[in-house]
């Protein structure tokens, strides 16, 4: 059978493994930061109908600037945006990817604070821009002098932030993306994916974005919305950012099925909306359950919760920063045993932590049971 070193493959590709996490049928799957609960019948009626609309003329391209639905989606984002401040592909990570190859490249650097999304070294390197791992503390927090003074060693051409994090679910403090883009020469990408999520009192990077033209904010429909089978991220930036993305975007990159689906789920947003209080709830649950059982946990703003698989009563060990510890346990190990309880969470590979995504009230009893076999 051929193999891939058979093949005349780039280098810099040979020994890696596409990303994705494990897909396994499991009665409880808590490791992709999906939304647990379905799309309510009335919002699947209203894009069933959508789609049918768009069949007769599948025979034409698609609109290849998605116009109608960039409205739409700057009307939801709100802060005073346009449609020619709003830019939408196949998911957050078609957006990231058209940014990097606009602004990224060969001879050029991205810079991360890890750990952070696992996907934006591999979109640095299918885009040949060279990759720059900068640090955040042992408590997985990040200042705004940290940060400037390691923008300023490396002096990036794209610089990502996330907030809230993944996969600590921290969120930035508003003068960490002030003073990123005081002293970045190049672009600044906020990741905020899982925006929707956050605690009351969290400020948004788009409320910087006027006056800043290298701001970039990524959005995606895939976890609040619950809209992740869709696959619809989007951008808001200054029209130049948009025009600049229009270049390297491959022809009707966005079919007319997946923009119609996504218009008529933003039209019905309230109803999809719903389930993020209740989702939250969850987090913090899991987040108040897990430290009172021993376990050191991240401060969260999104729908999951990183912990430390082991408890303080375990390891017999005080102390407040989040490397592991001596004597941790093997996060595999207590992988393994959560999926073996039917209990199927992220393996992110940090030393002695997990990543649970906060479901529904069910879900979370079921991780919280074998949670009870770690003990």
């Amino acid at each position: 059978m051929t193999t891939l070193d058979d093949l005349p493959i780039r280098d810099d590709l040979r020994g890696l493994t596409p990303y994705g996490a494990p897909q396994l049928d499991v009665p409880v799957r808590l490791n992709t930061n999906e939304n647990s609960y379905p799309v309510p019948e009335p919002v699947v009626e209203a894009i069933g109908k959508a789609l049918s609309a768009e069949l007769r003329d599948l025979n034409r391209y698609p609109d290849r600037d998605a116009v109608a639905l960039r409205a739409d989606l700057a009307e939801y984002l709100g802060h005073g945006l346009t449609v020619d401040q709003v830019w939408a592909a196949n998911g957050s990570n078609e957006i990231q990817q058209q940014l990097l190859q606009a602004f990224g490249g060969p001879g050029r650097t991205a810079l991360g604070f890890t750990p952070a999304y696992s996907m934006h070294p591999l979109l640095a390197l299918g885009t040949g821009t060279g990759w720059i791992p900068a640090a955040r503390d042992a408590d997985f927090g990040l200042t705004a002098a940290d940060a400037v003074a390691q923008v300023r060693a490396h002096r990036p051409d794209v610089v990502f932030l996330c907030s809230p994090n993944n996969p600590t679910g921290t969120a930035l403090d508003p003068a960490v993306v002030a003073a990123v883009l005081a002293e970045a020469p190049g672009m600044v990408v906020v990741d905020e994916a899982y925006a929707e999520f956050a605690r009351p009192g969290t400020v948004s990077a788009l409320a910087v974005l006027p006056g800043h033209p290298r701001l970039v904010v990524t959005r995606t429909m895939s976890k609040a919305f619950g809209f992740a089978g869709g696959r619809l991220g989007y951008l808001a930036a200054d029209p130049a950012v948009v025009r600049a993305v229009q270049l390297v975007r491959l022809p009707y990159h966005l079919s007319a099925l997946t923009q119609a689906a996504a218009r008529a789920a933003l039209a019905h947003r309230d109803a999809l909306l719903g389930t993020v209080a209740a989702i939250m709830e969850q987090r913090d649950r899991i987040v108040a359950e897990l430290r009172a059982r021993g376990h050191r946990v991240a401060d969260s703003d999104a729908n999951f919760v990183l912990f430390e698989v082991g408890s303080d009563r375990q390891l017999r060990l005080g102390g407040s920063d989040a490397a592991p510890r001596p004597g941790a346990v093997d996060q595999a190990a207590a992988w393994r045993t959560l999926l073996d309880a039917g209990v199927l969470v992220r393996d992110v590979g940090l030393p002695g932590w997990l990543r649970v995504t906060a479901g529904t009230p069910a879900e979370t009893d079921a991780f919280l049971s074998a949670m009870e076999k770690l003990s």
